[in-house]
């Protein structure tokens, strides 16, 4: 059958990181943390070339992203956990001691 050619189905994906108990807790800040992932997210090997293809939407103490292109979740995880070592080194610096009160503590 020449002439037919297959399509290719866009997948879209979406993630949603929900930051309730560390926006409660005062450990992050949803609106920086999705600057954060803005200026971050590779796209083709270049950092922040999210164009169309990846979306970073914040509402509320949940951050969406919703991506046009392959994405992983383990992509995301690496990110949070840098975002959250860069908060900790920085409140460790402020405030000059190991512990935070409350749910979140790193001894």
């Amino acid at each position: 059958m020449p002439g037919k050619s297959k399509k290719t189905k866009k997948v879209q994906k979406k993630f949603v990181l929900d930051c309730t108990h560390p926006a409660e807790d005062k450990i992050m800040d949803p609106s920086d943390f999705a600057t954060y992932l803005n200026e971050k997210i590779k796209v083709a090997g270049k950092t922040g070339n999210l164009g169309t293809n990846v979306i970073i939407q914040k509402e509320a103490f949940k951050v969406n992203i919703l991506s046009d292109i392959p994405f992983s979740k383990r992509y995301l995880k690496y990110l949070t956990k840098k975002y959250l070592k860069k908060q900790w080194y920085q409140r460790r610096v402020a405030v000059g001691t190991f512990f935070f009160f409350g749910r979140w503590t790193r001894g």
